[in-house]
């Protein structure tokens, strides 16, 4: 499972706007934030790696002005994290991920009064952006309309993303997953707006999202939870721990 959840987060970030290449890493940048979250690499796994590789992707990094950040599944390459630390890195987090199989997924209820929508117009991404915000609390570098235009090349290119909102018309929180690769996708950035939230909506989305995909012929969906109480609603829907990744940094 491991090989196979890098194997598709090395797939993603080749969908990046700006793909760049240094000996076995990938690194995937987008010329609209500078968001660490968004510009990172991921080693590609079975590849061996050396010092002189570690320091020519931070030269990489440095050349394009982003901050040179890592994630990755930790067994996959276990000898990277010595080397990133020689190098100056500093572990940011390190996260135990769950997957849910097409065959273990738990269907939940969406609450009265609210409907679960795919976002088809840049208006209703926008708007569904500014839910996700503002329940994740105002975080640095947020750009709505960079935001949109990666949430509609997503979408392009076989990602879902579902919104949820009012019966006239109010978005209230939303997610979404990346468009899969040897039938594995991420699923991330589920969100609920306070006024809405201990209602099973947060459940209904990612549940929404992961049906969505396995519609599709995706075989492996995953995730990362954010707390416990994200993590209580993951395995509600179906979701299990599995490997565990690293995230990993250095300042510029």
């Amino acid at each position: 499972m491991d090989l196979r959840i890098q194997r598709s987060v090395v797939s993603h970030l080749r969908t990046r706007p700006k793909v760049i290449e240094i000996g076995p890493f990938v690194a995937g940048l987008d010329p609209d934030t500078e968001s660490p979250f968004i510009n990172y690499a991921s080693p590609q796994p079975g590849v061996p790696i050396t010092a002189a590789d570690v320091t020519a992707l931070i030269s990489a990094f440095t050349e394009a002005g982003r901050k040179p950040r890592l994630e990755y599944v930790t067994s996959c390459t276990p000898e990277l994290e010595s080397l990133l630390v020689t190098a100056g890195f500093t572990v940011e987090q390190r996260n135990q991920y769950l997957v849910c199989p097409s065959d273990g997924l738990t269907a939940s209820p969406v609450p009265e009064g609210l409907v679960l929508a795919e976002p088809m117009t840049d208006p209703d991404r926008a708007a569904v952006v500014a839910a996700q915000n503002e329940a994740f609390g105002d975080l640095p570098d947020q750009q709505p309309e960079a935001a949109v235009a990666r949430m509609r090349r997503s979408q392009e290119r076989g990602g879902v993303v579902l919104g949820a909102r009012t019966e006239d018309g109010e978005w209230v929180g939303g997610g979404q997953a990346a468009p899969p690769g040897d039938g594995v996708s991420e699923v991330a950035g589920i969100a609920v707006r306070e006024p809405f939230r201990r209602r099973g909506l947060g459940a209904a989305i990612s549940a929404g999202v992961t049906r969505r995909l396995f519609d599709r012929g995706v075989e492996i969906a995953w995730l990362e939870a954010s707390g416990d109480d994200s993590w209580r609603v993951y395995e509600r829907v179906g979701y299990v721990p599995a490997g565990h990744r690293l995230y990993i940094s250095r300042e510029l």
